[in-house]
Order: structure tokens, then C-alpha cells, then sequence
């Protein structure tokens, strides 16, 4: 039996993949941060007759010390991981700069931060598996945002949509250096943009852009189930490279700033830096 580890694995895309793995089978371990969407997730497995296939794990993912615990928690019943898909994300484009617990601004520490100790966390028991695959979905093909080299917490200049840009671009260079690091690993390290999909996105915007928002996802956004399909066939059949970049179906050139291996291995170095200094 497969088993497939989803970060929020509780709500849109996620728990789209969630249920579709369910239904074929597969243990699936759900990670959220919500208890009641995860209690929600279990009872749609029930309905797929997935009851003790589906497993929810509650995690903070803002907190670099309950990502390392989420890897001991799943590395202690998990003897492999076949399939690790990093869907969390918060957006927070509006609004004062916020920091964790740990000192590290939210969209760094829950859409990077979280992903790079759970893809290099996990790594061992991925490994053990005979195909494995890691696919960070996040935003590969759109030339918007930086890394901020000198201020990656933005603490001299924050705003909402450069923070939010930033953790996609260090995404980008979060899979260029892991294959880069890894040159013998059997994973397969896919970055995923999936477009534009109907999910609850927008619930995280103020008004009147929250309804602008869904207005234009009701004309415009792919379906969950629909966008699942092609994220299923990447993660099913693995392309053959270490690190490959896709947006829906489309594969895309490792090219320009966003995928170099210099700045990706320079990222990968201050961020273990960092997370070390907790």
C-alpha cells in the first residue's frame, strides 16, 4: 500500500489529492492545522471506504519546531513515504508585517520554511520507497518576486505581496538545490504550478476583493477535481530528472534566475543557517 503525506491536506487542492488517493487505495496522511476540517476530512473518507486508511495530523506549520516534529511523528509510523505533496499555504497579502513564535515572517516560515524541513526531513523514508516523489506546488513559471538576499525576513520593507512572492521563488530554488544536494537520490523533485483553481483562497482576502475574487474564480478557475488530474499523472509517473518545474501540464525550461543552482545552493545555506540558530 502506497502512502502519500499531503501539508494541507485538509482544504482545496489538498484534500482534493487526499480523497483521490483514498479512492484508490492508498494511505493518505492529511496535515492541517484545523482539527474540524480535519475531523471532516475522515468523514469523507468514510464514505470512500477509506476508514483507517486516512490519517489527519494536526501541525503548525508557521513553526519550524512542529515542522521537525511532524517528521519525527511521521517518520515513527512510517516506514516509507511514497508520494510528499507541500500544498500549505496562507496568503497574507494584506496587512502589518506578522512574525512567528520563532522570530521568522509568517509567509517565510509557513510557505518556505516548512517545505524545506519536510522535503530534507523526510528524505530517509522517502528513499526507502520504489518510486518516490516530492511535488511542492507553488507558483513555477510566473517571473514575479525576488529573493530579498539582504532582508529575507522584510523587515525593512515588508509588504504583503513581496513576502508572498519571495516564499515562491525560494520554493523554485528550494527544488533546484535539493536535487542539486542529492545528485544519487531517487526522488523526483517536481515544483508545481497548478494555475488558477476554484478553492478557498479567497477567504483569506478583505472585502470588496474577496468577492471580486470569487467572481472572477466562478468564471475563470479550473475545478479542484479537475486540477487534481494532472498533478496525480506527475506524481504517479514521475518525469526521469531529479528536479523538473511544471505549470499544470506543461513542462517548463530551467532557465533564467528562478531555477540557478548557484542561488539556489546559496538559499539552502542560510536557511539552514537559520533554522539552526532556533
Amino acid at each position: 500500500m502506497q502512502t502519500v503525506v499531503i501539508t494541507g491536506g485538509t482544504d482545496g487542492l489538498g484534500k482534493g489529492l487526499a480523497l483521490h488517493y483514498l479512492r484508490q487505495g492508498a494511505r493518505v496522511i492529511a496535515v492541517g492545522s484545523t482539527p474540524a476540517k480535519g475531523e471532516a476530512l475522515l468523514a469523507q473518507a468514510a464514505t470512500v471506504s477509506a476508514v483507517g486508511r486516512a490519517v489527519f495530523l494536526q501541525a503548525d506549520l508557521t513553526s519550524v519546531a512542529a515542522a521537525r516534529d511532524l517528521v519525527a511523528r511521521i517518520e515513527g509510523t512510517c516506514s516509507s513515504v511514497d508520494k510528499l505533496v507541500l500544498c500549505a499555504q496562507r496568503y497574507r497579502l494584506f496587512g502589518s508585517r506578522t512574525v512567528t513564535r520563532e522570530g521568522f515572517e509568517h509567509s517565510f516560515a509557513l510557505a518556505y520554511l516548512s517545505r524545506y524541513v519536510l522535503s530534507h526531513g523526510l528524505r530517509k523514508v522517502l528513499e526507502s520507497a520504489p518510486q518516490p516523489v516530492i511535488m511542492n506546488v507553488a507558483t513555477p513559471g510566473v517571473p514575479l518576486g525576488r529573493i530579498h538576499w539582504d532582508d529575507l525576513q522584510l523587515a525593512r520593507r515588508y509588504s504583503g505581496f513581496k513576502a508572498t512572492l519571495q516564499s515562491f521563488r525560494a520554493n523554485d530554488l528550494l527544488g533546484v538545490a535539493f536535487a542539486a544536494l542529492h545528485a544519487d537520490t531517487p526522488i523526483r523533485y517536481v515544483g508545481y504550478n497548478p494555475g488558477v483553481v476554484s478553492t478557498g483562497m479567497p477567504g483569506d482576502l478583505p472585502q470588496p476583493l474577496r468577492a471580486l475574487t470569487k467572481a472572477s474564480f466562478t468564471l475563470f478557475a479550473t475545478s479542484v477535481t479537475k486540477a487534481v488530474t494532472p498533478m496525480a499523472s506527475l506524481l504517479d509517473e514521475p518525469p526521469g530528472e531529479r528536479f523538473t518545474a511544471y505549470r499544470a501540464t506543461r513542462k517548463l525550461p530551467l532557465e533564467g534566475p528562478a531555477f540557478d543552482q548557484a542561488s539556489g545552493l546559496r538559499l539552502h545555506h542560510l536557511t539552514h543557517n537559520l533554522i539552526n540558530a532556533v
